[in-house]
């Protein structure tokens, strides 16, 4: 007769020593991470709409928005100066302990 240790002891090697193996695969259509990091994109999105484009069409949009409108990008001296204020309130505060 088997001591009643020897049953349970011997499934749990046997789980143990077999797990490892099936777990440690990729599975195999899993594309290889060497090969992602090599592959040239071909296709972008908008960055305003998020519509797909060609590369061609990509280029050329950010060229656009990269030349963009002089007058849209420009802060109103007012917001400037409220934002001035609201920086040196800031650095009184991290000075002054109350």
């Amino acid at each position: 007769m088997l001591p009643k240790f020897i049953l349970p002891a011997f499934v749990g090697f046997v789980s143990i020593a077999i797990a490892p193996i099936a777990i440690a695969l990729p599975p195999p259509e899993d594309i290889p991470e060497e090969v992602l990091r090599t592959e040239i994109i071909t296709e972008a999105r908008s960055p305003i709409d998020g519509e797909p484009l060609t590369a061609a069409e990509y280029v050329q949009l950010r060229a656009e928005l990269e030349e963009g409108n002089p007058e849209f990008y420009t802060i109103d001296p007012t917001v400037s100066h409220v934002v001035f204020q609201l920086r040196i309130l800031r650095l009184f505060r991290t000075i002054t302990p109350f």
